[in-house]
Formats: C-alpha cells, sequence, structure tokens
C-alpha cells in the first residue's frame, strides 16, 4: 500500500468515533498494544528520539530499498502515536517516507487534540524518522 492509501485508511478509521476522543484515543492505545516488542539490543541511548516527554526508541534500517522501522515507548499514548507512524511510513521508499505530507494527522485531529509535550513528541517522532531516511538512502 502506498503511503495515501494508509493514511486513507487511517483517516477512516478515526472517522467511526465522530468527535468522540475518547473512543479515538483508546484506538490510538490499541495501535500501541499491537506493536511488536523491540529487541533490547536497539534499546539504546542513540535510538531514543529526542523532543518526546516519555522514551521513545527507534529503530531504522534499509532492507533492499524499504526503510524498516520498529520502535518501543514507555507511555501508552506515545506508544500508540509511534504505532501509528510506523503504520504508515514502515516498509516505504526512503524518498516517499521523506516526502510523506502526513496530511491524515491534521485529518484525524490529533495534533489539536494531544497536549503540547505529546503533540511536540509527534513531530520529533516524524522528524527523526524522516532523517533515518535521509541517512539510510546515501
Amino acid at each position: 500500500m502506498t503511503i495515501n492509501e494508509i493514511e486513507q485508511e487511517i483517516i477512516e478509521e478515526f472517522e467511526i468515533f465522530g468527535d468522540d476522543w475518547e473512543g479515538k484515543y483508546e484506538h490510538l492505545i490499541d495501535l500501541g498494544k499491537s506493536l511488536p516488542p523491540l529487541k533490547e539490543e536497539f534499546k539504546t541511548e542513540e535510538n531514543i528520539i529526542k523532543g518526546c516527554q516519555s522514551r521513545v526508541w527507534l529503530h531504522s534500517e534499509k532492507e533492499e530499498n524499504n526503510i524498516i522501522f520498529t520502535a518501543q515507548a514507555d507511555a501508552i499514548i506515545t506508544k500508540g502515536m509511534v504505532a501509528l507512524m510506523i503504520r504508515v511510513l514502515n516498509k516505504q521508499t526512503a524518498q516517499n517516507i521523506i516526502d510523506a505530507k502526513l496530511q491524515f494527522i491534521d485529518k484525524v485531529g490529533l495534533k489539536e487534540h494531544l497536549s503540547p509535550t505529546r503533540a511536540n513528541g509527534l513531530v520529533s517522532m516524524i522528524n527523526r524518522m524522516k532523517l533515518d531516511a535521509i541517512t539510510l538512502n546515501k
């Protein structure tokens, strides 16, 4: 699936909840629970995403032409946010990740309904994933 197709799928999932942000948060938490555990060897200081209030580890590697992301977070909402970002950007080419507009974030109202620290954390996640894609594309 393309990034745009995955984004559209997520928008439709969140539309089911309408204005029920409690339901949307529960969905986000469920997404976090589905995140596969990160191998202990990748829980290093260099894999911590700077700018997140909670601890988030992100491991990125290139497999053929695609970037593979794995992650772990120590806070449940943050874990859901990183799971969502991995769902959108995982197994995509570096260039597609770099070019991704990630419009689903605004369309589902995620940024405006997150606390300022979580919203900053989300931006930090996106920046780190794009930076890793740039680095791995060389």
